[in-house]
């Protein structure tokens, strides 16, 4: 796990308290709604004054309200901000720069109620059970936050959930839906969809018993993946809601980038480990750690990389395997007919679409498809090309402002679609990050196909 010099400068306060109820949390989101009100009244009322004050002024004091609310009820409200955050080409960059923060610093829970939650799992305080355990945490995110802690002679991270975290799932996913379609640009059928699938997946992500059995099973299966490492877990020491398991040294990317200034050679071998990883879980598995952000793994200068939190996993079903992953093949750019069974696998089409909305929506997604494949479309990719990202973000701004897909009455493309998307985007902006050159065109995918 990381270590404190690792986290970002910027300390949170720690947190005597969470709003667990659902007045109580309900409560938070309308003062956030009127402090939000309130500095769009300013921001006008300033711009008269000052004709130099832009829309980002405005977004940057929306974002700072939003996140501290968001950072003090924790839980599904604060995941949602972590998910966002990845979504580099449809949010304002304000909400992107804050809402980062949740993916390696929010403000961690006070040592009381940590004991409080060991008390009722294990029946004892955390002092009875290691040699020695931190009163502080080393890192606190949205479900939960880690401590360091010794067991004869073992050093171990110990997973602490926040309390009522996996009680509010439903209830804070209402409340952040109307927030999250304006930013996200859903219409009503979309937001639904996702919501539901995000409610399941966090479900899932809160139960620290399975996510144990997940991080054996996919750590043991990947294994042999050249320059990953993976830590043990504990199930002796870990419950529902308390996750233990060896601590790994390593550092997150943008920490690792600044103090190692790594060579090529380095960032493409951490990239490729990283790729490999997730081609292999995709095609072999059917199963996938989607949750990509850069706080989930830990780099080292010999070119190996940790890989940490399975907390959320998404399960593939077969039949949708096949029709997401049959979108990357050439011949769906040259083949009508095939791309129009695949679209309508997919769900980007509809049975009952007009003959104009499928000629619209054929044409728009085989833009996306060109896009967003184009990495596997050619033996070896260049993360660092900034023109390909550039690509991306001015495809996703139009996207947003689409008004074919803001005013429809059905959600285009599977729930299934929502992680897997957001496994591969989070892949290719962390590869960006690192700058990496690896090989591609070479997943196992191809190979099941020849």
């Amino acid at each position: 796990m990381e270590k404190p010099h690792q986290e970002p400068s910027e300390q949170p306060q720690e947190q005597s308290s969470i709003p667990t109820s659902k007045v109580q949390r309900a409560t938070q989101f309308v003062k956030t709604g009127v402090k939000i009100g309130s500095n769009y009244v300013k921001h006008y009322a300033k711009k008269v004054i000052d004709p130099t004050l832009t829309k980002m002024d405005l977004d940057k004091a929306n974002a700072d309200d939003v996140y501290e609310t968001l950072s003090q009820l924790k839980g599904s409200a604060l995941k949602m901000a972590q998910m966002m955050s990845m979504y580099q080409n449809v949010l304002p960059q304000a909400y992107i720069d804050k809402f980062k923060m949740s993916q390696y610093s929010a403000p961690p829970l006070s040592l009381p109620l940590v004991v409080s939650t060991f008390k009722k799992n294990f029946q004892k305080s955390p002092f009875e059970l290691f040699d020695t355990f931190s009163k502080e945490a080393l890192h606190a995110a949205s479900i939960g936050q880690v401590h360091e802690a010794e067991l004869a002679g073992k050093r171990l991270a110990v997973k602490v959930q926040y309390p009522g975290v996996a009680e509010s799932i439903s209830s804070d996913l209402r409340l952040v839906r109307p927030f999250a379609q304006q930013l996200m640009a859903l219409n009503e059928k979309e937001i639904d969809l996702y919501i539901n699938e995000v409610e399941t997946m966090m479900t899932a992500e809160t139960n620290y018993v399975l996510e144990l059995e997940r991080s054996e099973r996919i750590s043991k299966a990947c294994a042999h993946i050249p320059n990953l490492f993976f830590p043990k877990y504990y199930a002796e020491y870990s419950s529902e809601r308390i996750l233990t398991m060896d601590w790994l040294d390593g550092q997150h990317a943008d920490a690792f980038l600044a103090e190692h200034k790594p060579s090529q050679e380095v960032r493409n071998a951490i990239g490729q480990a990283i790729w490999n990883f997730y081609d292999y879980q995709m095609h072999e598995l059917l199963e996938v750690h989607a949750d990509p952000h850069p706080g989930n793994f830990l780099m080292k200068p010999n070119g190996t990389v940790g890989v940490i939190d399975f907390g959320c996993v998404k399960v593939i079903p077969p039949d949708y395997y096949q029709a997401h992953f049959s979108a990357i093949n050439q011949e769906v750019f040259t083949d009508k007919a095939y791309m129009e069974e695949v679209f309508i696998r997919m769900e980007f089409l509809k049975p009952d679409d007009t003959p104009e909305e499928r000629r619209f929506f054929l044409d728009f997604f085989i833009e996306m498809l060109d896009i967003s494949t184009r990495p596997f479309r050619s033996p070896t990719f260049d993360f660092a090309d900034q023109v390909y990202f550039q690509d991306l973000t001015a495809f996703g701004e139009r996207l947003a402002k689409l008004p074919e897909l803001r005013n429809s009455k059905q959600a285009r493309g599977s729930r299934h679609a929502l992680y897997l998307n957001r496994s591969y985007f989070g892949l290719y902006y962390l590869m960006n990050l690192l700058g990496a050159n690896i090989t591609t065109g070479n997943s196992l995918w191809f190979q099941k196909k020849k």
